[in-house]
């Protein structure tokens, strides 16, 4: 319920149960598929952008400057969009996507992704279970996510969020025993996800569109 996993993912996001949302990967987990291609506490913006003043404040915590315009005709075209809103919903539909690759869930990553995501994932799934590996990964603390990027073409809304987070990841085979990684030791990751959403459209939920490293 990613607004309203991610936001107005947003408003509806969170009360809707996710129902949408919506790296430098650990060296111990298999990696993202990308398409065709707590500790430190997070930060979160007041609000859509408005005055000067609290732009400036807005762009030194969680907007990169480049973004600030995409989200200008973000709110301007869908004056219920909140900045505030977005991001916690973008943490939520991280923590899930995750959860869902790492556990293999494809229908909730029906749910989080787009289908050209949707089917990276699946395929990467598939590939594991072919090789007989299993995750025991585990989020432990997303330290910042932080927008990057934001744009709209026409009704065609992108925003890309970079997430700096700590990861404990195992990978065991068949027999149950770890070939790689520990869950005592947890990895930095750095992750630049992009959510898009069609705007004024009786979907309300932002989904997955494009996965890469930071």
């Amino acid at each position: 319920m990613f607004y309203v996993v991610l936001l107005g993912m947003v408003a509806g996001f969170l009360a809707l149960r996710l129902y949408t949302v919506l790296g430098k990967r650990t060296g111990h987990e298999q990696p993202l598929p990308k398409p065709a291609e707590d500790r430190a506490p997070i930060t979160v913006l007041p609000r859509p952008i408005e005055t000067p003043g609290e732009s400036r404040e807005l762009l030194g915590r969680n907007i990169a400057p480049r973004a600030e315009a995409g989200l200008r005709a973000i709110v301007a075209a869908e004056p219920g969009f909140d900045v505030m809103r977005f991001l916690e919903g973008a943490q939520s539909a991280y923590r899930m996507i995750l959860e869902a690759y790492w556990s293999g869930d494809e229908e909730q990553l029906g749910w989080l992704a787009e289908d050209d995501v949707r089917a990276a994932f699946v395929a990467a799934i598939a590939e594991r279970a072919e090789a007989g590996h299993t995750l025991e990964n585990r989020l432990v603390t997303i330290e910042r996510a932080a927008i990057t990027d934001a744009t709209l073409s026409g009704k065609a809304a992108r925003i890309t969020v970079r997430f700096d987070a700590d990861i404990a990841a195992v990978t065991r085979d068949r027999d149950g025993v770890v070939v790689a990684g520990s869950m005592t030791d947890a990895v930095e990751t750095h992750d630049i996800w992009t959510f898009a959403r069609t705007l004024k459209s009786s979907d309300p939920n932002w989904k997955l569109a494009d996965t890469d490293e930071a």
